[in-house]
């Protein structure tokens, strides 16, 4: 069984010691690589210790970014987590259990927690390809930050016990690559009159990431809206 693709993603965490919790429901489930949209020195060393007791090495090798976008740029998929649904929450909300088949299919991913709590705003839930939520009584909704690792965490976990992935799919920074390509390509034949386009660069951006591509796949996406592209211009001449 393999983890070590699979990234928690804190985002601006305000508690130290939520953190250390954090740790230790990532250790129960064999999730090691911890990433943090915000500044190490903003948290208490020693209160996120005595939370994390024998999993502080995760705390001691997280790794501090200054977005989300930046904190996912080298993985394979990025997934939100939030309990509100709404215009700008992704189409559709996976299930944990069908974010831990997103895992097992392209063999990890980013799974990103907001603020403990505000949740993911709209915005930072736009850096993300696609959303889960985690259901709970309507009557109280909102899970602790570390609960909420759990939970997701062990079905992951358990999803990969019985599963090993079939492809290695390109990470985020090259996924993205393709989807400017795709945005230009359609850019050229008219395809957006005025305004449009950062609407459908998010439209491909999470459809792409669900589909695992490999970077053969991409380059021969690339080729097919290049040449279409290509197609359209001697049309019009």
């Amino acid at each position: 069984m393999d983890l070590t693709q699979t990234y928690i993603v804190l985002c601006r965490p305000e508690e130290s010691r939520n953190i250390g919790s954090v740790c230790r429901a990532m250790a129960n489930s064999g999730l090691t690589k911890l990433r943090i949209v915000g500044r190490r020195e903003d948290y208490d060393d020693e209160k996120v210790r005595v939370l994390a007791i024998h999993s502080a090495y995760i705390w001691e090798q997280a790794e501090f970014y200054e977005s989300i976008t930046e904190a996912t740029k080298d993985c394979f998929f990025v997934a939100g987590t939030t309990r509100r649904q709404g215009k700008r929450r992704k189409d559709k909300l996976l299930l944990p259990e069908e974010l831990a088949n997103q895992v097992v299919e392209s063999g990890g991913g980013a799974i990103v927690f907001g603020n403990e709590r505000t949740g993911l705003t709209d915005s930072e839930l736009d850096e993300c390809t696609m959303g889960v939520t985690i259901p709970s009584h309507p009557d109280f909704g909102s899970l602790n930050l570390s609960h909420a690792v759990q939970v997701i965490g062990y079905t992951v976990f358990r999803a990969l016990s019985l599963h090993s992935p079939r492809v290695t799919p390109v990470a985020m920074e090259r996924l993205d690559g393709t989807v400017q390509v795709i945005a230009d390509d359609l850019q050229k034949i008219g395809f957006f009159s005025v305004t449009g386009r950062d609407d459908m660069e998010r439209f491909w951006r999470g459809i792409l990431s669900r589909a695992c591509l490999s970077e053969g796949e991409c380059k021969y996406l690339e080729k097919i809206f290049n040449k279409a592209a290509g197609l359209a211009g001697k049309n019009t001449q």
